[in-house]
Parts: structure tokens; sequence; C-alpha cells
């Protein structure tokens, strides 16, 4: 059993956060049945995380309170007269589990600031004041928009300052377990009673937008079992491309094939399920997010972040980020910033907001990594040229987010001689880049076309290569160019080629890629290929490689010349 909150009325102090006011107050206790003053009524709701929270409510709440009945209404204090000075209300909305709570406005006066900095009015999606959770703050002559939470709890906060007091605001709620307004980054929409078989005679409307979201919507359904027939008369979801069914209409769906993914051309969406009178089904399941919680990535380097960063990010969130570069790419992802909801105290694991890495374009490649908390992660490296990265956010508990840049590793093999380097990239992996864009030290050294590879065969005499000591071992050091620069955006990423001739071994590391800033410290990006087989015939390399025997003649010739010398 994890932790258990309770709520208490008339003025008790917050100790441990969430809500607080005139009305309600959380604190933490070991017992909460002794916790409730004789005269309060004890409810008690589940929350995620093995959690609870238990409201002891105390009768006549004039400023803030508990709403537990299927619909109701409440104001800002001595509505329609001006409310007082430094007061602090919330309300919690609690319906039915499974439902979801929706809340209007018909009036709203409130002080106005442009940043809501003296009186204003806050919503909360759940029991958590979490930043997370936010869905809004208000203030001014402007009401909010109707909200539908995302489950059976919903905040309301009011909060006036000592200066300049206004009539207030009155709103209504009511228990919605069928449609609504949704204004999240993403969410969660099912039919009534899902996975039951649904009611008949169900009329229901979400209307997705209008929040902070921007661009066009994404909706995607996973599940989906409604009354088939012709034409789609009987049982059927219809999309509309806008908030309303005047917009024009993406699709109409019944049976029990799912619908494709839909794109809206704006940022508003509105689904409409209807049923009939007999012949239901198991209904319908679907997810929606906006651009910002779920995008692809196709440049050879990028940069991303989760929705809101460097502020808290949402709760509710299941974003995709899909980088898909051309065959034979490696994907390196840098984690410059990284703070997530923490560890699981009772597992240890990332089990509440994580992010995930997997290799390939889906959910069901090999996991690369699942990260929380706050840490300093070393960089990662795909195996194949598409990675995928998941954020998962669930109902409370919002941090900070991350930030993270890639950089596509250009495919080649790497190898030396006792004299020369050998250096061969596929002419795929960079197809849309001209020979003289590739070159070894300086420009004059550009790569050739031979086949389906560039290639660069030189001495290491030429071409800007140096000898070095490192760690007591003597070694030919260059650097490979690859200029990806368009326009005025220079853009050109570097690698130090090295050789250690006497084991003619060559590696190959990353020194100039997404942001010499931040990577300044070189990172050993030797290929995966080049140790499975590599994208060159061997065979091409090695009859090539004639040193050793130049090599070894010339120690002979040597040798003959100082027996001669002595004999004479």
């Amino acid at each position: 059993m994890g932790d258990t909150r309770v709520l208490q009325g008339e003025g008790v102090a917050e100790r441990s956060g969430g809500l607080q006011g005139s009305g309600v107050s959380i604190v933490p206790v070991v017992g909460w049945s002794r916790c409730c003053a004789p005269r309060l009524h004890p409810i008690r709701l589940p929350l995620e995380k093995g959690h609870h929270i238990h409201l002891c409510v105390p009768p006549g709440i004039k400023c803030g309170g508990v709403l537990s009945a299927p619909y109701g209404n409440f104001s800002s204090p001595n509505f329609p007269g001006r409310y007082p000075y430094e007061t602090e209300c919330t309300w919690l909305i609690v319906v039915a589990e499974g439902s979801s709570v929706l809340l209007s406005f018909s009036h709203f006066e409130l002080e106005y600031h442009a940043a809501c900095a003296y009186d204003y009015l806050q919503v909360y999606n759940g029991a958590a004041r979490d930043q997370g959770n936010l869905l809004g703050t208000f203030c001014g002559h402007s009401p909010p928009p109707p909200f539908s939470s995302a489950w059976h709890v919903m905040a309301v906060v009011f909060r006036s300052d000592r200066h300049v007091a206004k009539r207030g605001f009155a709103a209504a709620y009511r228990k919605d377990a069928c449609g609504g307004q949704l204004t999240g980054l993403s969410g969660e929409i099912t039919s009534p009673r899902y996975p039951e078989s649904y009611p008949n005679n169900a009329e229901c409307r979400w209307s997705i937008g209008g929040g902070s979201g921007g661009g066009p919507l994404t909706l995607v359904f996973t599940d989906f079992q409604v009354e088939g027939g012709q034409g789609c008369g009987f049982d059927y979801v219809a999309l509309f491309d806008g908030p309303t069914t005047a917009a024009p209409r993406l699709g109409r769906y019944c049976g029990s094939t799912r619908p494709p993914r839909t794109v809206s051309s704006a940022p508003h969406l509105l689904i409409l399920f209807k049923s009939d009178f007999n012949i239901g089904g198991r209904g319908f399941k679907a997810h929606f997010y906006w651009g910002e919680c779920q995008e692809v990535f196709t440049a050879v380097k990028g940069n991303l972040s989760s929705p809101r960063y460097p502020n808290f990010y949402p709760n509710n969130l299941k974003c995709q980020w899909s980088i898909q570069l051309p065959p034979g790419y490696r994907i390196k992802v840098f984690f410059l910033d990284m703070e997530l909801e923490g560890r699981s105290s009772l597992t240890g694991g990332c089990d509440y907001d994580h992010l995930a890495a997997f290799d390939g374009g889906t959910e069901n490649g090999s996991l690369l990594g699942r990260w929380c908390g706050r840490e300093s992660l070393a960089p990662i490296t795909s195996r194949s040229n598409q990675l995928l990265l998941v954020l998962h956010t669930d109902r409370n508990t919002a941090k900070r987010g991350f930030s993270i840049t890639y950089v596509g590793v250009v495919p080649m093999n790497i190898s030396c001689t006792r004299t020369d380097f050998h250096i061969q990239i596929p002419v795929q992996s960079l197809a849309q880049l001209e020979r003289n864009r590739i070159y070894l030290g300086t420009p004059s050294c550009a790569a050739q076309v031979v086949g389906r590879n560039f290639r660069i065969h030189t001495r290491f005499d030429t071409c800007g290569t140096e000898s070095q000591k490192r760690n007591n071992t003597s070694v030919i050091v260059s650097t490979l160019y690859i200029n990806f620069s368009a326009g005025d955006q220079e853009d050109i990423h570097q690698y130090e080629v090295q050789c250690e001739p006497k084991r003619k071994e060559a590696s190959v590391t990353l020194i100039a890629g997404p942001d010499p800033s931040r990577l300044s410290q070189a990172e050993n990006l030797v290929d995966a290929q080049q140790r499975e087989g590599g994208v060159t015939d061997a065979r091409e390399i090695k009859s090539q490689d004639t040193s050793d025997i130049v090599f070894i003649s010339i120690c002979i010739l040597a040798g003959l010349l100082m027996v001669i010398a002595v004999v004479m």
C-alpha cells in the first residue's frame, strides 16, 4: 500500500503540498480514521501508484469544498457581489470513477493582469496542484473555455490579493461519461463503458482543440468494434476537420476494422459517436496528440525536447519522436538535460514518468534504455538507421523534462597499412553530396567514386596527416571532412581518422557534429558494420596491401648490402 493523504476542512494548515485554502487542505496521517473530527464526513478516493486521498468534509463550507454530486454549481464568495480581498478557495470536484468532469463558466470577472499575477482562477486536471496538471490560469473578463478532465477528479482554485475586487465567477459542472472538450497536448478517448458493450441511443461529441497545442492534430484508434452496416447507417464514429459538424468530414466508420490514422488540417478535431436502439459492440479506444508530441526527423542532425521545455511538461502524455536516416547510418543521441519524475520507492524502477529509446521505428524494437529522475546520461548509439524515443507521463508530478541532440554517424570502412589510409563510404548514405564535399585533410584530397562507394586512398605523407605519440604509441592522424552545408548554413562534420601502423589498426572518432561546444570531448564511433564485415569486400583492401612485401624486401636488400660491405 502506498502513501495515504487526508483532505481536512476548516483551515487546517498545509504540510505536504497539494490542495489548500479556507475550505480544504492536505495533511499526512498514519491512521486516517482517527484524523477526521467527529462532525466531519470521511470520503476515500483511490489514486494511481498505490496512493489514496481521504476527504474530511466539514458542513456548510462557503469557500471551496468537495463537490461529489453528478452535477452542480459553485461560485466565488459573495457572488454576484464583489469577492473579498486576500481569499484563497479550492473546490475539488469528484464524480464516479470511469467518468470525467465537464466544467463550464457562465460568468467571469476578475481583476486583470497580463500574467494573471494578482487575482486569478486555476483549473487542474486531477487532485494534485502540480504544474503538469494545470489546464490554465485565468483572469480579466474573458471566461475560460469549457474543460473536460482526463479522469474523475478536477480541482478549481480561486485567489484574490489585497487590492481591486470584482464580481467573481459562476461555474457549473456535470459528470460527463460521454464526450467533452479536450485541450491537452495528448489524451485518450474511449466509448461509454469501454471495454464493455456501449449503451444504445448514445450520442457523444469530443471536441479537441483550443488549448496550448498548435498545428494539426493526429488521431489513432487502437481498438474498434462498432455495429456494422452498409453506409454505417446504424452505429458509427464520424470525424470532422474542425470544432463542429459543419466542418469538412474526414471519415465515417463502423464495423471491426480500425479507422486509419487521421491528421487534421487545423488545430481542431471533432469526434462524433452515435449508437441506435439495438445491437452494440465493445466500442473503441483512441488517442490523440499535437505535432509537438509526435514528430519524425529525417535530417542528419537535429534537436528535440519534451513539450514546453524548459517549463514543466504536461501530465497524461505519450509522445513519440522517430529519427529515420538513410540506410547504413547509425544514430548517436546526446542527453543535454533531463529531469523527470523520480524512481518508484517501492520497486526502484522508472514506473511513473519515463523516457525510453528503441532501436528501430517501433516499440517492438530492442530497448536501448529507459530513464527517469535527474541523471547525467552517457550517449547512446542505435544499431540501425532508425531510432524511436517515447515519453510517458502519468497524472501527477511533472518536472522540467529533457533536451536532446542527435547526429547521424556516417557508415564507413576505415583501414590502414604501414603507409596508407583506405576509407570507403557507401554512396547511398551520402547520395545528396558531390564527391568533392568528402575529403581527407584538405579539399585537394577529395573522394573518388568507385563502384557504389566513395573511396579515399592516400599515403601518410599527404592529405594533412601527421605523426603523434599517444599513450607511448606512434600513430598517424588526419581529419575526414563531410560537408553537408546548404546556402548560408555551414554544416561540416569532422571525423578524426587514426592509424597505428605497427598493428595496422585504424579507428574513427566524431570530433565535430551536432554542436562542437557541447561535444568538445570526442566520442569513439567505431562503426558496428566494420565489426560485422564492413561495407566493402575485405579482399579489395587486402589486394591493395603490398606494404609488408615492400618493407620485407627493403630489409633483405639492406642486409645483403651490409654483408657485401663487411666482406669487401
